[in-house]
């Protein structure tokens, strides 16, 4: 049955206005309303609700959220086992810390000593082995791709290859002001499509992630935007309707 916005926060313990800040960014938007124009949560919604509160809880910020829940290629089963192993692994770290702060307060009742090793147990400064796969199945696994390939050329390569680059985004920054759809701005970005092929590999749904991530992420929009302001929105929504537009 689906339940009021209102009810949704009491069940969950959030508040109505992070529900409404979800919508109004488009992380969740629920599909039905009330006559009175109440959202709606049904079943479906509070399902990808739980996957979003599983994301935030590990770190992701919304803008990253929203890009990995919308992407064509979300598994939400695979989402839900990774969110798992991280969980586990970091309620491991905590178990041990929170040892480690028993046996300290025990230290200061002269009930026992402790060495400098087990005063600093639990504190561990590498990454959660885990987290890593997290980045490269949602974040920048083609990003650093193209970057190592790109080490490996030649010293000609990677100067035509940049060359290359520079032609492909002042097309596109000539293009910026008119509609991402037209039948150039499409011939414009298949060649960035094409262009990072050559290098990488890139799905569709992995192009389109990328231009979302022109925009989510300010350095990627700095640097595309020193080519002309709003390109990197621009390139967003070409890409988008490259993709979308080629699938089969």
């Amino acid at each position: 049955m689906p339940m009021k916005v209102k009810e949704v926060a009491d069940l969950i313990g959030i508040s109505v206005r992070t529900l409404h800040h979800y919508d109004d960014i488009g992380l969740l938007t629920p599909k039905e309303t009330t006559e009175s124009g109440y959202r709606l949560y049904s079943d479906d919604d509070l399902e990808m609700l739980q996957q979003i509160l599983f994301f935030k809880e590990l770190g992701f910020p919304l803008k990253r959220i929203k890009d990995i829940i919308n992407s064509p290629t979300f598994d939400r089963k695979e989402a839900l086992e990774l969110h798992r192993k991280m969980l586990l692994e970091k309620r491991r770290r905590l178990d041990k810390m929170i040892g480690t702060i028993d046996k300290t307060l025990r230290q200061m009742k002269g009930d026992i000593e402790m060495t400098n090793k087990e005063i600093f147990e639990g504190f561990d400064f590498s990454h959660n082995p885990y987290e890593q796969e997290a980045r490269e199945r949602w974040g920048d696994e083609a990003v650093d791709k193209y970057n190592a390939s790109i080490a490996k050329m030649s010293k000609d390569r990677q100067k035509a290859m940049s060359k290359e680059w520079d032609r492909i985004y002042r097309k596109l920054a000539d293009l910026r002001h008119g509609s991402p759809e037209s039948h150039e701005a499409q011939a414009a970005i298949k060649e960035w499509y094409d262009f990072l092929n050559d290098i990488g590999d890139y799905s569709l749904g992995a192009f389109k992630c990328l231009g979302q991530m022109y925009v989510d992420d300010e350095r990627f929009t700095k640097n595309i935007d020193k080519y002309g302001e709003g390109l990197a929105a621009f390139m967003r929504n070409a890409m988008a309707v490259y993709a979308d537009n080629n699938k089969k």
